[in-house]
């Protein structure tokens, strides 16, 4: 008989992080069950059970809330309204649906920052209507949507006032463009009852053209006091906000050695993919001990990692083409996980590998080399 009473966990969306929580919850004796409005998303051949329907549908959310004992996410555009009606008529939600909501919209995100005295750049809400506003905050600068920005999208550098024709015309704010010395990622893993763990903090290295992840480090290069003070603001925004679950704390490293938070994320995240095979328990593992009312793991890591996106290649789309899996494989050290997507575009996350090695040194010799033998396109040719 297990501990935890939770026996069957529902998630809002079918993707990759659906995908691979599943193990997890499975491991610990329960079941997945899963909302997407495609039959071929990543999530619903492994699930337990599917629920077809939109991530908005109260009816969906509702029919979900029915097959479950606890529901999370793994995106944050959902039916906020709706589960938080669902989290008050009895059925535990993580994250709250209030928290999902302040994160998803990026300029109240600013806001609780500033209103909880948590560090970050300088922001001010802008109507891309009227360009002055940008002249009056200043160059450079980072525009961003409040809303609907995901993997690079509803973010615009602007270095100047020679380059507002570039601005984005949906409703947004502006915020000071940092001059970092590296961008960080530290998960955090909180309970209802208030543990909080934070894995070693990540070194970030975004593609400049898609304005993704491309590589990861962890753990990051720094000194032992900064490593102690990303994981300790990272803590510290999660507690704030009060946050339950798992959240992805991404953080600017200034040229004054100041960490800044830059935003965060409510669910599990792609810069804590490589604890999968490089921590004692991973963030899905995190998440379902959450999920099931279980105390959190160690999140000891015993040897360096990396990490490198697989994105699909430019020029191609289509029927998804992996390229040099086998060749891949044979490199010490390299894990490989592809999202069973069907359809490959340019610029799409199509799957992950992880590399564990010896040495940062290592990581990284094996990581380059891992780049240059796998590739995924589409079939056709545009």
């Amino acid at each position: 008989m297990q501990d935890s009473s939770i026996t069957r966990v529902g998630v809002v969306g079918g993707g990759q992080l659906a995908r691979m929580l599943q193990p997890e919850i499975t491991a610990l004796g329960a079941q997945l069950v899963v909302l997407d409005p495609s039959e071929q998303a990543p999530a619903m051949a492994n699930a337990d059970q599917q629920v077809l329907g939109d991530y908005h549908d109260p009816q969906a959310l509702a029919q979900l809330a029915g097959c479950c004992d606890v529901i999370t996410v793994e995106l944050e555009d959902v039916g906020c309204e709706a589960l938080a009606q669902i989290r008050d008529q009895g059925t535990p939600v993580y994250p709250d649906p209030d928290l999902i909501a302040l994160i998803r919209n990026k300029y109240r995100q600013k806001q609780a920052y500033a209103a909880l005295d948590i560090a970050t750049s300088d922001f001010c809400s802008v109507d891309p209507a009227y360009p002055q506003g940008f002249i009056d905050f200043g160059f450079p600068l980072v525009q961003k949507t409040e809303t609907g920005g995901y993997d690079g999208r509803g973010v615009q550098v602007l270095r100047s006032a020679d380059e507002l024709d570039r601005r984005l015309m949906a409703p947004s704010f502006v915020e000071r463009l940092v001059p970092f010395v590296m961008e960080v990622g530290v998960m955090v893993a909180r309970t209802p009852q208030g543990q909080t763990r934070a894995f070693a903090p990540t070194e970030m290295v975004l593609d400049p053209e898609l304005n993704l992840l491309d590589l990861l480090l962890a753990p990051a290069r720094l000194t032992p006091d900064q490593t102690a003070a990303a994981e300790r603001l990272a803590c510290q925004v999660i507690e704030k906000l009060g946050g339950v679950g798992v959240f992805g704390v991404e953080l600017f490293l200034t040229e004054t050695g100041e960490f800044l938070v830059n935003e965060i994320a409510p669910r599990a995240h792609n810069s804590g993919h490589h604890s999968i095979e490089a921590c004692q328990t991973s963030q899905f593992g995190q998440q379902a001990r959450i999920l099931l009312g279980l105390p959190l793991g160690s999140v000891a890591q015993p040897r360096p990692a990396a990490l490198v996106n697989l994105i699909g290649q430019p020029g191609f789309t289509g029927v998804t083409r992996v390229v040099g899996l086998a060749e891949t494989l044979a490199i010490e050290g390299v894990t490989v996980h592809l999202y069973g997507k069907a359809e490959c575009r340019p610029g799409r996350k199509m799957g992950h590998m992880s590399i564990v090695a010896d040495s940062i040194d290592a990581v990284l010799e094996t990581a380059h080399r891992a780049k240059q033998t796998l590739s995924i396109q589409g079939a056709d040719a545009l």
